[in-house]
């Protein structure tokens, strides 16, 4: 009587652990992007083409896109070994690409409504680097795998720890540190994102109108409002306008705002993980490690600062920045109370450094201030008055720029007025800007040294600035237009003894 050998499957994380592919559902979506992509070549090949060669140009153009898109589904196959995460894809050209597991720092989840229609998601397995030459390859982007698999690779990549993972089990599954409130919305139209939206939408129709030599004023209604304003004062119509776009603006900041930050939740999870979901139509999940956390930063814009909001962002390493910080996937919290982001900051690092009453800056750090706003706009002043006087510009552009500078008075005091710094305990906590003030606080321990810095006028002002670089957020921090001596001692403090040698010198030559 014979028996068969009982033969064991490879388990996930050895080194003969088996291979994924895909999720094949990604196939009928993926010819339709590729299509739609090269729709713009398609057409111009078939209406300029007129029958001559550049048809089949077109038509080829399109057929070796989406034929790239279908082999790179059939041929991406994944697998996690004990050591590493390896990729394979390519039909004619083959690609090879493995990132070592003990330099992994972020698995970003996201589900655009692409994937969302068939309950996909795709994972963006990062190290955290930021240098445009190894940004692609230190980065893995598995876009075609279903959700619960998305999220088993988070758990499987993130949470390595044995022992964290023990802990876990006998922990509750996961504690809600904040969540988006209906009532955040009143602070949607002060981010201004809509802005953004407008100034799109009208370069985009402007581009298209020019090329194709299209003249809107031909339409009938625009004919008709452009004749109204002509008969209205110009007060009037500026009122107008103004009115009009700041509505529009609003309206688009709240769309803005539902799309991106609605079901919007920040927990902690037993494993020392904060995990951050948030999106309507496209859904982004972001897990950062606490023990990678160097710290929080409260931004608050001047109109969101007007209104009494702000938000908050993470400094953590392995964290991709984007421009503005809700574009990031370090964002702890959504444009919300003030008050409330300072809870979050709390919450999340045990305490609340950024809320500490600050040292104020010397008043030489407020004359700077005062003579770079006021001199860039009479200078801007002067140049608008030489074009006028050749006749090349009307004369109102500069006197509108004098009328200006009270306004820019106004913005050095405020920025002077935002000006502090602090060593509160471990973290080193830094405030600067008007149109755009932040406080950032960030682990001492976390800096990987401190420059000082000085130009000219620094020196006969006698003021420095201390730059903190850290492996995390922005990747520097800085300390504007302190007192020499406050500055040099502060930076003494931050990093014990890095600069102790040169404080020594010079107290010896003195």
């Amino acid at each position: 009587m014979s028996t068969e050998a009982v033969v064991t499957p490879p388990a996930e994380g050895t080194q003969d652990a088996p291979w994924h592919h895909l999720d094949r559902r990604m196939l009928l979506i993926r010819p339709v992007l590729d299509l739609v992509k090269s729709l713009p070549v398609l057409l111009g090949a078939l209406l300029f083409g007129h029958g001559e060669p550049w048809q089949w140009v077109g038509l080829a153009f399109t057929a070796i896109a989406v034929f790239t898109g279908v082999s790179h589904v059939l041929t991406s196959r994944y697998r996690i070994t004990e050591s590493q995460v390896e990729w394979r894809t390519g039909l004619l050209q083959r690609k090879h690409r493995a990132v070592p597991r003990d330099r992994i720092r972020t698995v970003d989840v996201t589900s655009e409504p692409k994937h969302r229609l068939f309950s996909l998601a795709a994972a963006r397995i990062g190290t955290g680097r930021h240098s445009s030459g190894s940004r692609h390859k230190d980065e893995l982007v598995l876009d075609a795998v279903t959700t619960a698999e998305a999220q088993r690779l988070r758990t499987l990549l993130l949470h390595r720890k044995d022992a964290v993972a023990t802990e876990a089990a006998a922990a509750p599954p996961e504690q809600l540190i904040a969540a988006v409130d209906k009532r955040w919305l009143r602070y949607a139209p002060f981010t201004l994102s809509g802005l953004a939206v407008v100034g799109a939408a009208v370069g985009t129709v402007y581009h298209f109108a020019h090329e194709l030599h299209f003249d809107p004023i031909q339409f009938s209604l625009v004919q008709a409002v452009v004749g109204h304003f002509a008969e209205t004062p110009a007060w009037v119509s500026v009122v107008l306008a103004a009115a009009g776009l700041l509505v529009l603006v609003s309206l688009l900041s709240i769309g803005g705002y539902v799309l991106s930050f609605w079901n919007f939740r920040l927990t902690r999870e037993p494993a020392g993980t904060l995990h951050i979901r948030r999106g309507l139509i496209t859904t982004r999940s972001v897990s950062i490690e606490e023990e990678r956390l160097r710290g929080a930063e409260i931004r608050e814009p001047l109109p969101l600062r007007l209104a009494g909001g702000a938000r908050c962002v993470a400094i953590a390493g392995g964290l991709r920045e984007g421009k503005g910080a809700d574009k990031g996937g370090g964002l702890l919290l959504p444009p919300a109370p003030v008050a409330r982001a300072h809870e979050v900051v709390a919450e999340v690092l045990g305490e609340d450094p950024a809320a500490t009453r600050l040292v104020r800056h010397p008043r030489r750090a407020l004359y700077r201030r005062l003579s770079r706003a006021v001199l860039g706009v009479l200078l801007l002043a002067a140049a608008l008055y030489g074009l006028a006087w050749l006749g090349a510009l009307p004369d109102w552009p500069w006197q509108v720029a004098l009328v200006l500078v009270p306004v820019a008075a106004l913005v050095g005091w405020d920025r002077y007025r935002g000006l502090g710094h602090a060593l509160i305990g471990r973290y080193l906590v830094t405030r600067s800007g008007s149109l755009d003030r932040g406080t950032a606080a960030v682990r001492s321990d976390g800096l990987t040294g401190i420059v000082v810095e000085r130009s000219y006028f620094q020196r006969r002002a006698g003021l420095v600035t201390l730059i903190a670089p850290v492996a995390a957020g922005k990747g520097k921090y800085r300390v504007l237009d302190v007192g020499e001596a406050d500055g040099l001692a502060l930076a003494d403090r931050a990093v014990p003894g890095l600069l102790t040698p040169f404080l020594t010198g010079d107290r010896n030559r003195g």
